[in-house]
């Protein structure tokens, strides 16, 4: 468990703060264009047991160019970014980057680079410019077509050996019409469904894997 990610959350889910958001994301539990920032701490973070998996899964596969699409409070950004040395996250709420600012410095994280800006344009650019990623969790925009066109992306910048994490592969029926795309795109070779989210494998040797778990 990381002590300072969770300590900030105690304090997001007790905060009364309200923050102006544009939701790109669809499907979202919570409505309107003014949040509090303890709804959304509340709603839309990963559990403390999901991203101390994410964390686990980075450092058992020795992951260096990491990822996250949806930054969000910031709390999982601090699990994936551990001692990578190369960690990336994107956010394109402006409300939402200040506070995981906030977040990163309190916790000293300084290797951490936070990008703002619609993932649409800020994420080609960066896969252009950077090397191969290893590991990317994706928790943005939860319609068909922006889901399609991050995993589209994330390909042409991936390996063998990338694993690539979709959260909330059972929000609405678009994201379950996309988790199906991914699994049977033919560079997917392996999945496992944790309900929660969705891990893909490119790895040829997995030969057409796909496994539900409970976790």
């Amino acid at each position: 468990m990381n002590a300072k990610a969770e300590a900030l959350r105690t304090k997001l889910l007790q905060s009364s703060l309200s923050i102006p958001i544009q939701d790109l994301g669809a499907g979202s539990v919570i409505k309107g264009e003014q949040r509090l920032v303890k709804e959304i701490a509340r709603y839309s973070l990963s559990s403390k047991e999901f991203s101390a998996l994410y964390a686990r899964v980075i450092q058992f596969y020795q992951c260096q160019h990491v990822i996250e699409l949806g930054t969000s409070l910031g709390i999982n950004a601090l699990y994936l970014a551990g001692s990578v040395p190369n960690f990336c996250t994107f956010e394109g709420a402006p409300a939402l980057v200040n506070l995981a600012r906030d977040t990163f410095n309190f916790a000293q994280a300084g290797n951490i680079k936070l990008v703002e800006g619609n993932i649409d344009e800020t994420l080609p650019a960066y896969c252009s410019s950077h090397p191969k990623i290893d590991f990317a969790f994706v928790d943005a925009n939860h319609q068909y077509e922006a889901v399609m066109r991050y995993f589209a992306l994330l390909l042409k910048a991936s390996h063998e050996k990338t694993i690539l994490v979709f959260d909330d592969i059972y929000l609405n029926a678009e994201m379950e019409k996309a988790w199906r795309a991914i699994q049977n795109h033919s560079l997917v070779y392996a999945t496992a469904d944790l309900f929660r989210c969705g891990f893909v494998f490119l790895d040829p040797s997995l030969n057409r894997i796909h496994k539900v778990l409970r976790f």
